[in-house]
């Protein structure tokens, strides 16, 4: 799970995808740029280093508008964008607001191959219209919510995040003095269900600092981040579920999943986490977020266990970048903006555009379906009721990803790829 950009950002000229919207070579949309009192069209941004804008439930709600998707410059020209964002004090591009830029095969060569090779899902939405702590909670639990105490049902809605930063800074330092966490997510994660059917798992983390703010501000300096440090981007430790299953030693620096790809040893379940500097967050560079999601991709090509593996490649949240599809809506909570995702597997589709309607809830409702026999993290049944007010992966809208795999094809061969990509063809409105 990389960090902060859109579909339209990444795969906006992809040809086949629903991309940026285009007529006769030409971008048919302009967004509203109060500054100029003009609006700003997309355009092709080379640069490995973006911006972005603010992310939070407020600029998720301003982008949309309603529908018009018309909010993205506006919200960027009044966000700290780029080197103002997080961390890096040497950092000094420009920070002239760049959500209408998008990237295609000229920035991000591996990517597009990816997507031409395996299967480009183009209407996959965050699943939460939020930032990146309440979409951690939802990927491992389809759920944000801040709890009373270590029952589940002293839990209620909260897709802000249940966090502040002296909150998970509290959290980390008793985790490295005491090797354990406070109770803080008491509701049911599907570490839960994987344990209760005896199947393995581990959450892979990147050693180095966090690739955002730990509450949903712009601006923060830089946290130290490990296998050790719960919070945002290591959200398991502080479930209660996963420290009375005595499975927090399930989190894993991900020296241990390229280890375990390389013996054939790897979990039925992974997640995989960067660290700032490889993930893509602004401003982290795009190159280098890149090469470390191929070399992590080429380890599992590489692994005796590559002819039984689905990977699934997402961003987080959108990163304040222009999208043109209005989420749909699901509940109360999401869905939020539309993200990339690439589905790569020996039996993934070749050259496939999945046009259904899908959020990371899916991939939960997939590992269900696989290694569950179709289990829900539903109150009624998953025997810790808590008061979510859904069962996300039942959801009338929701695809199943088991469309983008084709399982009477001869298995597809290892496709590895260079850490360092020379640029790819140049893309054109309409793909």
């Amino acid at each position: 799970m990389q960090e902060n950009r859109s579909f339209d950002s990444y795969f906006g000229t992809f040809p086949g995808a629903d991309g940026i919207p285009a007529a006769n070579g030409r971008f048919t949309v302009c967004v509203p740029d109060p500054a100029t009192h003009g609006c700003d069209r997309p355009y092709h941004d080379p640069a490995d280093v973006n911006g972005g804008a603010a992310h939070t439930h407020a600029a998720d709600v301003a982008d949309v508008d309603g529908g018009k998707m018309d909010g993205f410059v506006a919200e960027a020209e009044k966000s700290p964008r780029g080197c103002a964002v997080t961390q890096s004090p040497s950092c000094s591009h420009s920070s002239t607001p760049d959500v209408m830029g998008y990237h295609d095969a000229r920035e991000i060569p591996n990517y597009w191959t990816y997507a031409s090779d395996f299967t480009l899902d183009d209407h996959m939405f965050e699943p939460v219209s939020s930032w990146s702590l309440p979409d951690h909670l939802y990927l491992v639990s389809a759920w944000s919510a801040t709890c009373g105490s270590s029952a589940p049902s002293s839990c209620q809605n909260d897709i802000v995040g249940p966090y502040t930063p002296a909150m998970q800074q509290y959290y980390v330092n008793l985790a490295m003095s005491t090797g354990t966490a406070p109770v803080q997510d008491a509701w049911t994660d599907i570490t839960y269900l994987l344990y209760t059917h005896h199947v393995s798992w581990a959450y892979y983390i990147e050693n180095g600092t966090e690739p955002d703010c730990e509450d949903d501000a712009a601006t923060c300096p830089p946290r130290a981040q490990s296998y050790k440090t719960p919070g945002i981007w290591n959200p398991l430790p502080l479930f209660s579920d996963v420290q009375a299953d005595h499975q927090v030693g399930n989190v894993e620096p991900v020296q241990s999943f390229l280890a375990a790809a390389h013996s054939g040893q790897l979990p039925a379940v992974s997640w995989i986490t960067p660290s700032q500097t490889n993930s893509e967050h602004p401003p982290a560079s795009v190159h280098e977020g890149q090469a470390w999601v191929t070399n992590l991709i080429n380890a599992v090509m590489r692994s005796p266990d590559w002819d039984s593996t689905a990977i699934f490649l997402s961003w987080d949240d959108w990163g304040g970048f222009y999208d043109h599809v209005a989420p749909p809506v699901v509940d109360g909570n999401g869905y939020g903006l539309r993200v990339p995702a690439i589905i790569i597997s020996p039996f993934a589709r070749k050259g496939f555009v999945d046009h259904q309607v899908l959020s990371h809830d899916a991939f939960l409702k997939f590992i269900e379906d696989d290694f569950l026999g179709g289990s829900r993290l539903d109150p009624a049944t998953d025997g810790r009721p808590d008061p979510r007010p859904d069962v996300r992966e039942q959801a009338r809208q929701l695809g199943d990803l088991s469309a983008d795999f084709d399982f009477s094809q001869v298995p597809r061969p290892p496709l590895l790829l260079p850490l360092n990509p020379s640029p790819g063809p140049a893309s054109k409105p309409g793909g």
